[in-house]
């Protein structure tokens, strides 16, 4: 799928809450600043890196799941169609879905190479939502805009969304999604799911 690519770059910016109840003046900036400081770190330490590559992925994947609020992701990325899986289905599209951006976070960020996150501005767009902006600076000297959205629930701030130079992750993936259930039922997208977990 087209929206894979998206990964790559999303991938050095594992963001979110940890999983205890973060203190409400924390604001959304700092949360995304404080763990992607978190995930860098984890990625440079020598334990880290005497990992098996096994190791490596279920060490990474741990951090990830700290990362999205998966069943907002999961909601907004059907949008509308989110109403044509019945409730059982919905679980097993949270459940693939978020198996499979944690996988392939885990797979891209082993590729990690020493680019900087550089973190602009925040924009609360209601008391519950927030945008937070900043630039990836790779290493052949690029400014790469990558921007966060955020839900607040029960004290936390969570990622729900990544823009990546202006492109939606959650748009990317219901485009894709909308394609399959513009000529198939929901069990077809369960089932191009499955088939990629079993891919691995």
């Amino acid at each position: 799928m087209r929206g894979f690519r998206m990964i790559l770059m999303g991938s050095l910016v594992a963001i979110a809450l940890p999983a205890m109840a973060m203190a409400a003046a924390v604001t959304p900036k700092t949360a995304v600043e404080t763990q992607v400081q978190k995930v860098i770190t984890t990625l440079a330490e020598p334990a880290f890196k005497d990992l098996s590559r096994e190791g490596k992925i279920e060490k990474i994947r741990s951090i990830i799941n700290e990362i999205f609020d998966y069943s907002e992701l999961s909601r907004r990325t059907l949008g509308r169609d989110w109403a044509k899986f019945k409730p059982v289905q919905q679980e097993e599209f949270i459940k693939l879905f978020s198996d499979l951006l944690e996988k392939t976070y885990a797979d891209r960020l082993l590729a990690y190479s020493n680019e900087k996150v550089v973190f602009d501005k925040e924009n609360l767009l209601s008391e519950t939502q927030a945008e937070v902006f900043s630039n990836v600076l790779t290493s052949d000297g690029k400014k790469i805009p990558l921007d966060y959205r955020l839900i607040a629930k029960e004290g936390q701030w969570l990622v729900y969304d990544v823009i990546i130079e202006g492109i939606s992750m959650v748009r990317n993936y219901r485009d894709q999604f909308r394609d399959i259930l513009a000529k198939n039922p929901p069990e077809h997208v369960l089932k191009v799911l499955r088939d990629r977990a079993r891919e691995g």
